[in-house]
């Protein structure tokens, strides 16, 4: 059973910085894109980053380009969302998102896009 596990929540003040993992049970060329989400609370779920596992393509909401960085670790089996410049706007809880087929550069921000998905991690970030 394929099961994701998010890891490196926590509280940080504005400007700071942290980085969530996602550990995958089944991984190696199984998984073609995996993604970060996040949902405020009272908001909709909103994609953060996704990478295309095969090609190394790495996708970023608007809202965290030049700050977030998605990566991946094929031999631990984990892909990293390394946060910087955070701020309370950040504030959500984060869920590690994978499908076994690629994702694409208009499309990878859908949730319909994942049929596997973590329990999250939460992020607070205070001013």
């Amino acid at each position: 059973q394929v099961q994701l596990v998010e890891s490196g929540g926590g509280s940080v003040q504005a400007g700071g910085s942290l980085r969530l993992s996602c550990v995958a049970s089944a991984y190696s060329t199984s998984f073609n894109c995996m993604g970060w989400f996040r949902q405020a609370p009272g908001k909709e779920r909103e994609g953060v980053a996704a990478v295309y596992i095969g090609a190394g393509s790495t996708y970023y909401a608007d809202s965290v380009k030049g700050r977030f960085t998605v990566s991946q670790d094929k031999v631990k089996n984990t892909v990293y969302l390394h946060m910087n410049g955070l701020t309370p706007e950040d504030t959500a809880m984060y869920y590690c998102a994978a499908d076994y087929d690629r994702c694409y550069r208009g499309s990878w921000h859908l949730q319909g896009t994942f049929g596997y998905w973590g329990q999250g991690t939460q992020v607070t970030v205070s001013s």
